[in-house]
């Protein structure tokens, strides 16, 4: 998109004002595969051929108080999915070891609820991460819902290398999927991790109903943010949830989306995750034109993922390299 109006005016360290963010996710489909084509030119130019895989384990299942409209781990909906308290050591460890001989560069310990519960549940949280750094070499991240900055310390100093914690939309949009607590919250845990010294991996989910517009200030929030890595997942209507009738995105505006992200957060990783089979379908080695520059391999949360040896599949056949390639 060479003729690109924010390109010609910016460079990637001026902030774009929220109407030229908006433009980007506003373009007319005729437009968008120019979009997409200068998209994978600064992904190239940031990233060159390589990409970042991670993978993540569901650690501590269902029963979360919170009431996200998109998450079936929800207390609140009816959605069916297991439930289970924090997993064993032994399992964490096969998992990673699983993700190692992918040759993963990151991988993330993932739990429900608002918060880890208790100081026996913090201090096994705290030996599974010290662990599986230990025997994987792993980088190892964690997704554990609000936390404060002595823990965030805590779990640093035992290993962890990244803190996840997705702002999920735009401030704009945020009550209109969760009300049992506010973004601030949400906001006041990023600033803990960053000043605990850990990697920050924020991002969110497309398609709960976000207007353009939304897009952009979320995109530009996370730019304002300075976080390191961005995981963009698509929503995949999960029955029983209140959004289990939102139809899915098509494949373009997914990469659309990706292109636009990728023009705004030029430097940051940008992770393609949950919901990339369903919303990209036939155009998913596209995501890696279209600016992307890593993804989740594995499973998700609670839908299964399409396989390592798929996916493997697709990244050598695009001649891209990764840590374990």
């Amino acid at each position: 998109m060479e003729n690109s109006h924010l390109a010609r005016k910016r460079t990637p360290a001026q902030a774009p004002s929220l109407n030229e963010a908006a433009e980007l996710f506003s373009l007319a489909q005729e437009n968008v595969w120019n979009l997409i084509a200068y998209a994978g030119r600064v992904r190239t130019k940031s990233f060159g051929d390589h990409v970042h895989l991670c993978a993540i384990l569901n650690a501590r299942s269902g029963g979360c108080s919170e009431d996200c409209a998109f998450c079936a781990q929800s207390a609140h909906h009816r959605s069916r999915v297991e439930k289970y308290p924090l997993v064993s050591m032994e399992k964490a460890l096969e998992a990673a070891r699983i993700a190692a001989s992918w040759g993963v560069r990151c991988f993330s310990l993932v739990t429900s609820g608002a918060a880890v519960r208790g100081k026996k549940e913090r201090r096994e949280t705290l030996r599974i991460v010290g662990e599986i750094r230990s025997r994987t070499g792993l980088e190892v991240a964690a997704s554990l819902g609000s936390a404060d900055l002595p823990f965030l310390k805590e779990l640093k100093d035992a290993g962890l290398s990244t803190y996840h914690h997705n702002i999920e939309t735009a401030p704009s949009f945020f009550t209109s999927i969760c009300s049992t607590h506010g973004f601030e919250e949400r906001l006041k845990t990023l600033h803990a991790a960053r000043d605990a010294g850990l990697t920050v991996c924020s991002g969110g989910i497309f398609g709960l109903g976000e207007t353009p517009r939304q897009r952009a200030e979320f995109a530009l929030l996370l730019r304002e943010l300075e976080v390191n890595r961005v995981p963009v997942n698509f929503l995949h209507p999960i029955p029983g949830t209140p959004l289990e009738d939102m139809p899915l995105l098509r494949p373009t505006e997914a990469l659309h989306i990706l292109a636009a992200l990728r023009i705004l957060l030029p430097e940051q990783d940008i992770l393609v995750c949950g919901g990339r089979e369903t919303a990209l379908r036939s155009l998913q080695p596209l995501l890696f034109l279209a600016g992307a520059n890593g993804m989740m391999v594995g499973n998700y949360l609670t839908t299964a993922g399409p396989g390592f040896e798929r996916d493997r599949q697709m990244l050598d056949d695009l001649h891209l390299k990764w840590a374990g390639a």
